[in-house]
């Protein structure tokens, strides 16, 4: 996707694969990596496909699988301002974990 894409304008998969700050959850939770707009606005990156994340992404970047009617309750304890489909992170700012591997929520 080239453009940006506000929640209301996406039709989300059932699923989606959020990229997260670590592979192991912190206090039994894990922490959903947000990403700043060039416009100051907060974004949640979210991935169609777990293929689209590792491209985007990078394949060291820790992720979950989210069901979409469970973003509602990642706003409320983490709030972001705009979901983002299939955003391309530039290699240079990409979260190189060493620890790969996912985590479903």
């Amino acid at each position: 996707m080239n453009d940006e894409q506000t929640e209301d304008e996406l039709a989300l998969p059932p699923l989606v694969y959020v990229p997260c700050t670590s592979a192991e959850p912190t206090d039994g939770e894990l922490t959903l990596e947000m990403r700043q707009l060039a416009d100051g606005r907060l974004a949640l990156p979210v991935y169609s496909a777990l293929d689209r994340l590792v491209n985007c992404c990078g394949e060291g970047q820790p992720w979950a699988a989210v069901p979409t009617n469970r973003l509602d309750e990642a706003s409320a304890s983490a709030p972001f301002d705009v979901i983002v489909l299939d955003l391309e992170i530039p290699e240079e700012l990409r979260n190189d974990d060493s620890t790969e591997g996912g985590n479903h929520v």
